[in-house]
Order: structure tokens, then sequence, then C-alpha cells
């Protein structure tokens, strides 16, 4: 599904240029769970943003599909992340303005699906995930696994085929942390590919493949 190829980043600090992510090159393979893993540093979260057509890189091909995300124009790059990619962030980044129902249709109504079609998958997947007495409540009204609940069904609403969770369970307690956990697991699926940054040895420990980063 996804290739990269000699991936490498480097950032310019006061103190010169910082390579995070040196030559890079791996496969991500549909069907699986992936984990990456790594101490603070190693470019973690920034694989997870270059692989999501977020960040890019400074030299190197990112391939999904055999298309070269970077090689795409604005729209075209804006098409790839609402239609193929789902994001999930340690802080569910919901918006306080909105319902629990209202944040799971927005990324539906970006991609220019009907109102009612997609209140309907949004009620379906928060139902699924058991939060159907929580449609009408917002984020500050949520527990943060609830708001991390949500933000998974936020993440899959468009049906990615990758699905990139950055620390998903490093800010909940551990009863919230292991539904979120089983939830996230439960996304694999033949044509889903699912990837997730983790801390935590006994998630990566669960997942198909492990892709360790060390430092630059």
């Amino acid at each position: 599904m996804i290739k990269l190829s000699n991936i490498t980043k480097s950032f310019e600090t006061p103190a010169g240029m910082l390579t995070v992510l040196n030559d890079l090159s791996l496969n991500i393979e549909a069907g699986k769970v992936h984990a990456v893993t790594g101490q603070s540093g190693a470019g973690k979260s920034t694989l997870l943003h270059i692989i999501g057509g977020l960040d890019m890189p400074t030299s190197g091909k990112v391939l999904f599909n055999g298309d070269d995300v970077y090689a795409m124009n604005g729209p075209a790059l804006d098409k790839y992340r609402n239609k193929n990619i789902g994001f999930i962030f340690q802080f569910h980044y919901l918006l306080d303005d909105f319902s629990a129902l209202e944040n799971v249709t927005m990324p539906a109504l970006l991609a220019g699906k009907p109102t009612d079609v997609a209140h309907r998958r949004a009620e379906e997947l928060l139902v699924r995930i058991g939060l159907q007495d929580r449609l009408a409540h917002y984020p500050k009204e949520l527990s943060g696994g609830e708001q991390q609940r949500v933000a998974v069904a936020r993440a899959i609403m468009n049906e990615p085929s990758l699905i990139l969770a950055d620390e998903p369970t490093g800010n909940l307690d551990r009863a919230a942390s292991e539904v979120v956990q089983e939830l996230l697991f439960s996304l694999k699926a033949p044509s889903v590919a699912v990837i997730i940054v983790t801390h935590a040895p006994n998630i990566a420990r669960l997942c198909d493949t492990e892709i360790k980063l060390e430092k630059a």
C-alpha cells in the first residue's frame, strides 16, 4: 500500500540542520497493524506526518498504491489526505463548539457528502463505539476516553485505507487506554493498514510488525 524510498527529513535549527530521518525505506502492507517505536526524537511523529501528506520529506519518495504522494498538486494532495488517511492524535483535537456527532460528521462534509448521509454514518459509528448516549455532548462534557473514541470515529468517517495513530492512548488512564486500544485493533481489515506510534510495549507486542526507529 505505502512504499517509502530513501526518505530523509531535516529541519533547520539555530544550531544548524537537524536530521530526524535518514535514508529510510520501508513497505507498509494492508491487512496489518504496524507499530512504530523508538526513543523520543527518533522521528516517529515525523514519519507519520510524511506518510499522511502533512510534511514533505527533504528527499526520497512516498508511494501510495504506486502514486507519488509529493508529486501531487495541492488539491490532489488534499484529496489524498481526506479520502485515504484517517489521523488519530494523542490529543484528540476535537472542535470544542461542535457536538460529538458534528465532529465525526465533519470529514464527510468536507468530502462533499450530503449532510443527511454524513449524519447517518456518524451516528452509526458513534453507536458502534458505545457512545449512543453522547451524540449531542460537546467535548468538554466527555471524558478523556470518550473524546478519544470520538476522534477514532472521526478518523474512520470516510472509510480510509490508511489509519495513522500517534500515541493515541498516551494521555489516557489504563481503563480508557484499553478501550481505545481494542477499538484500534478492531479496525484491521484486508484493505486497511493501521500504523500506531507508541511507547507502550504491550501495544507494540500485539501489532503484526514493529518499525523501530533510532535517532539519525
